[in-house]
């Protein structure tokens, strides 16, 4: 036993030091890199001198030693100061050098400072930060729940920035939609998001619009829709979401002849819960028989055979099938590669699960604005991760009103505008 707590305080010797050379050794380059740039910024105007002949920029020795956080941890370093006596004719104002690699009063790296606010969007609390990473940096200088605090004001403008900016440059073919809840720690009610998000005509997904609203209102869809024809998108040509959404009224006016399309992992738990637990297994898998069949004819078949199959005993669960089934079956009119990406709003529930997760861990946002902010941030940074749909290719044909049989382009039908 003694053995072991030997090696291991060996190994915990071995990670400080090796902590303390990498910290040594990058306060050493940056005090040379420091000392390299005032030394070029000196020399660069060492033809500038005064009626006297001296010069106009000379270096002044060394700031107060200060601490920086980086990712390399807490260093200390004296910055090298520089006396410019240069003065601007047309403003009078007298020149200032300035650091490009430290700038003044800076007291933490721009690593560090993108690093943390990532940490509180993905789980850490405020109240975590400072013994979390007072280990890792070594110091707590900057990482307080105050610094962090901070930036949702910013968040919240940026979010504000995002609702108001122009769509007239984009053209988004497909939309997801859904509204989805989270708690609020500081008020009685639940904050509801209304999420939008398009595929562009090269394929790529993007967040079109996060605001707050009413899931099952009509009213608050439809403020959203007008307020993003007004910024200048286009009807989308087909729209993927869940059948108990407000929004479906809101698109028939404001947007007819975009297509409706059902989720149908909502569809199929709404269905199921309206059937006894015994019956699922059959149930689940006639379900899977429709919406992966090979066609919309084959499809069709199947939502016969589960109508004859239930309909005599749970008539309210094959009504949801058979009075949505139009809706339910569009994406076979649209190119087969697109099928797997437009039978669900999969796009925003899996993004949703860390915006819940967070929630989770902090008991809830503050306010609906310090939410809303989160829940913008977080379907922001996910968004570059978002992969493009399968045949990016054959989405302009999509907008161009091109006829798809069977997944297939029908070819002498197509009239793509020139």
């Amino acid at each position: 036993m003694l053995k072991v707590a030997d090696i291991l305080s060996s190994g915990v010797e071995e990670r400080s030091t090796l902590d303390e050379i990498c910290r040594d050794g990058a306060r050493r380059m940056l005090a040379v890199a420091l000392e390299v740039e005032v030394d070029t910024y000196v020399e660069s105007f060492a033809d500038q001198i005064d009626e006297h002949g001296y010069r106009l920029v000379v270096r002044n020795g060394h700031a107060r030693a200060r601490s920086i956080t980086t990712v390399a941890g807490t260093i200390k370093i004296r910055a090298p100061r520089v006396n410019d006596r240069r003065v601007d004719s047309g403003t009078g104002e007298r020149a200032r050098f300035r650091s490009s690699i430290v700038p003044p009063w800076a007291r933490k790296s721009p690593k560090v400072t993108e690093v943390l606010p990532l940490l509180y969007l993905h789980g850490l609390s405020t109240g975590d930060f400072v013994p979390a990473l007072e280990e890792f940096f070594g110091s707590s200088a900057g990482l307080s729940a105050s610094t962090v605090g901070r930036l949702m004001t910013q968040w919240q403008e940026e979010q504000r920035q995002f609702a108001k900016r122009s769509l007239a440059d984009r053209d988004y073919v497909y939309i997801w939609v859904d509204g989805v809840h989270f708690n609020v720690r500081l008020e009685e009610s639940r904050l509801c998001c209304l999420v939008v998000v398009g595929v562009r005509l090269d394929g790529t997904k993007e967040l079109v619009a996060v605001t707050d609203g009413y899931r099952e209102s009509t009213e608050s869809w439809a403020d959203l829709l007008r307020e993003l024809k007004r910024r200048g998108m286009r009807a989308p040509v087909l729209a993927v979401g869940d059948g108990a959404l407000g929004f479906w009224a809101a698109l028939r006016d404001i947007w007819p002849d975009t297509v409706e399309q059902r989720d149908w992992v909502h569809k199929t738990k709404n269905v199921l819960n309206a059937m006894p637990k015994t019956a699922w297994p059959t149930a689940k898998k006639m379900l899977t028989e429709i919406h992966t069949a090979e066609d919309k004819t084959t499809a069709c078949k199947a939502v016969l055979g589960f109508e004859t199959e239930y309909k005599a005993k749970f008539p309210k669960a094959v009504a949801k099938i058979t009075d949505d089934a139009e809706r339910l079956l569009a994406f076979y009119d649209f190119p087969a590669e697109h099928w797997i990406h437009l039978k669900t709003s999969n796009p925003i529930e899996s993004t949703f699960a860390t915006v819940r997760l967070r929630s989770k861990v902090t008991k809830g946002a503050g306010s609906c604005a310090a939410g809303l902010a989160m829940a913008f941030k977080l379907l922001s940074a996910a968004q570059d991760r978002w992969r493009k749909i399968n045949g990016p290719e054959l989405v302009p044909l999509v907008r161009a009103g091109a006829t798809f049989e069977k997944g297939v382009l029908i070819e002498n039908r197509t009239e793509v505008a020139a």
